[in-house]
């Protein structure tokens, strides 16, 4: 099929939550071709999900091989290869059990459920988060959004939830009360606008939760599995959460979610408190075990660092020669480059030039690209986005 016959489908049949423009039906790397045969360069990597690139060999034959042996069985019985893939995030995060769901949503959702079961017998059930941020589409993670837009309409919404300023200590002090069970926090706010955390900030969140006997919370459904060149974005500050979530780049594009609670918190949860049909399926777990081998065989958090370095390097040297362009900033593989106006006209004209970009919180211009990016795909990007200022600037 082209992409109008694809549209003509989608449009009668799916519900209209989405208001795509491309038809893409074939990935490799960092590339991607749609229905008429054009390349793009994916430096969105389906919003920080495709890691380890498009089709990656090590993913695929994992799949294929687990889904000819065993797809799904309930968690009612074992299945060999969720405790293996629990074995291996455990050992990365320095230790903890976890918990596998189906999407970042169910897992910040189980966060929640976690923290308001560890403090029910003290009245405990408020979470402090972040205005700007960002944590699902569910009624609960949409509340705990600090974004008014996810919210309008949804209204009345689900009580115990508190915005702070994210990146201000004080702000966040003030909003803890005798009933506050947990902080929720990204350590790079990606949705917010590519806005990382201040190594103080957290730092402190750390000790505040510490002396009021409260669960930090750290959401690394984007900022986790490598994307900030660390395997996990809170690590590069020197802390420990007490859980967090997982979700996006843990599957590579196989569904797949997951709660990683310390010791401190592990137990929290017993049989009949939380629960999924889906989670952990072996056929997910096979995908997820494949993508952190694959990570640490390719040596892809070091990548992630030199290539995040090269590209706000060049996206810096492209601000510079324009007085509507702020400047670049991000960390890793997640950057952002940040206009004085709307980025959605430079998102779409690099579109048309090959690359894919997603325009976030307005004026910032995302880029996610897979953390097996090369240097030459870096440079190519990075001259059509010179390209397009250049056009938009005339």
């Amino acid at each position: 099929m082209n992409t109008t016959e694809i549209s003509e489908l989608q449009k009668k049949y799916l519900i209209p939550t989405y208001a795509p423009e491309l038809a893409l039906v074939r990935g490799e790397g960092t590339n991607v071709w749609d229905a008429e045969g054009n390349e793009y360069l994916d430096f969105l990597a389906g919003i920080a999900v495709l890691n380890v690139g498009h089709c990656h060999p090590n993913v695929v034959n994992a799949i294929q091989q687990q889904a000819a042996k065993l797809m799904h069985v309930s968690n009612l019985y074992y299945n060999e290869v969720q405790p293996q893939l629990a074995k291996k995030l455990s050992g990365i995060a320095g230790g903890g059990k976890c918990f596998f769901c189906n999407s970042g949503a169910e897992a910040n959702e189980g966060l929640i459920k976690l923290a308001r079961l560890r403090g029910s017998d003290k009245g405990r059930f408020e979470i402090i988060t972040m205005k700007n941020s960002f944590h699902g589409r569910t009624l609960a993670t949409l509340t705990a959004t600090g974004q008014e837009k996810v919210q309008k309409g949804f209204a009345p919404l689900p009580e115990g939830f508190v915005h702070a300023e994210f990146n201000n200590l004080d702000s966040v002090k003030e909003a803890v009360t005798e009933k506050t069970a947990a902080i929720l926090v990204e350590a790079v706010q990606g949705e917010g606008g590519i806005i990382p955390a201040d190594p103080e900030f957290l730092t402190g969140l750390r000790k505040l939760c510490d002396e009021k006997d409260i669960l930090l919370l750290c959401d690394e459904v984007q900022t986790g599995i490598g994307r900030t060149g660390h395997w996990f974005g809170f690590q590069a500050y020197g802390i420990e959460p007490d859980a967090f979530s997982l979700a996006k780049g843990l599957g590579n594009g196989f569904p797949i979610g997951a709660i990683v609670a310390a010791p401190k918190v592990a137990d929290v949860f017993q049989p009949g408190h939380h629960a999924t049909t889906f989670g952990g399926t072996p056929l997910a777990c096979a995908a997820a075990i494949a993508v952190l081998d694959t990570i640490e065989q390719e040596n892809l958090l070091e990548n992630t660092k030199a290539m995040g370095a090269l590209l706000l390097e060049k996206l810096n040297e492209i601000a510079d020669q324009y007085d509507w362009i702020e400047g670049a900033r991000g960390t890793g593989l997640m950057v952002g480059l940040v206009l004085s106006d709307s980025a959605l006209p430079l998102q779409k004209l690099l579109q048309k030039k090959g690359v894919l970009t997603l325009a976030t919180a307005g004026q910032v211009l995302r880029m996610l690209p897979p953390l097996t990016v090369t240097p030459e795909e870096i440079e190519q990007a990075a001259a059509l986005v010179a390209e397009a200022c250049a056009e938009l600037d005339l």
